[in-house]
């Protein structure tokens, strides 16, 4: 059971690398839910990610998850301890902190910031993550660390995508043709036209030549 979750995990990563521009170190955006589900199941939620997925990654929250967390007091403390480890990345929520769900929504949404796994087990959070074409969607189940499945909108982009390709491809193979006729060429053999050859000047038929009759004349005797 455990290598089909890694086939499947992996098969769906080459989907987010080659369609979506995905590259190691892979960035795992992880709210305070994970953390404590990870903590929970006792899982180092780093090292236990990369074996899954045979990568790298790099593990990063927001001020806004930390925020969210201090709130939440003692019972989140020890899932705050573990956000902590985390590298923070930037959000536009700086001065004002936001819920961890609205923070991380941002972020998954904003591509120029960079291409995140989202973590978390906020079910709302997860049908936000999944209306968006190409967003990861880690979460903890019987203390371990799965990959969601593609979702429909990441389907839907791929078919798309592919049928872009498909109809350049044509177009591609169309106008080489043209190309090809343009330039006379068949079949990678290139023809030249023949032009019209000039009649040049022929002699006359030796046929048609007879030979002149030699005249003998006759001397008169006196």
């Amino acid at each position: 059971m455990k290598i089909k979750r890694q086939k499947q995990a992996r098969s769906a990563l080459n989907i987010y690398k080659h369609i979506f521009k995905f590259h190691e170190p892979y960035l795992v955006l992880a709210d305070g839910t994970f953390c404590q589900a990870a903590l929970k199941a006792k899982i180092q939620i780093k090292d236990h990610i990369s074996k899954y997925l045979n990568t790298t990654v790099k593990c990063c929250t927001t001020r806004c998850v930390l925020a969210e967390l201090e709130l939440l007091g003692n019972e989140m403390h020890g899932a705050k301890m573990v956000a902590q480890r985390f590298q923070l990345r930037s959000c536009p929520h700086r001065n004002s902190p936001v819920p961890a769900a609205e923070c991380l929504k941002s972020l998954i949404k904003d591509h120029e910031s960079g291409r995140y796994f989202i973590a978390t087990q906020d079910m709302a959070l997860t049908k936000i993550a999944k209306t968006i074409p190409g967003v990861p969607v880690l979460y903890v189940f019987q203390s371990h660390i799965v990959l969601d499945k593609p979702s429909r909108a990441t389907e839907n982009h791929i078919k798309t995508v592919s049928k872009e390709k498909l109809s350049t491809s044509e177009a591609e193979k169309k106008s080489l043709k043209l190309m090809k006729e343009d330039a006379n060429i068949i079949h990678g053999e290139r023809t030249v036209k023949q032009g019209r050859k000039r009649k040049r000047a022929k002699g006359p038929n030796p046929m048609s030549c007879k030979k002149k009759k030699k005249t003998v004349s006759n001397k008169k005797t006196s």
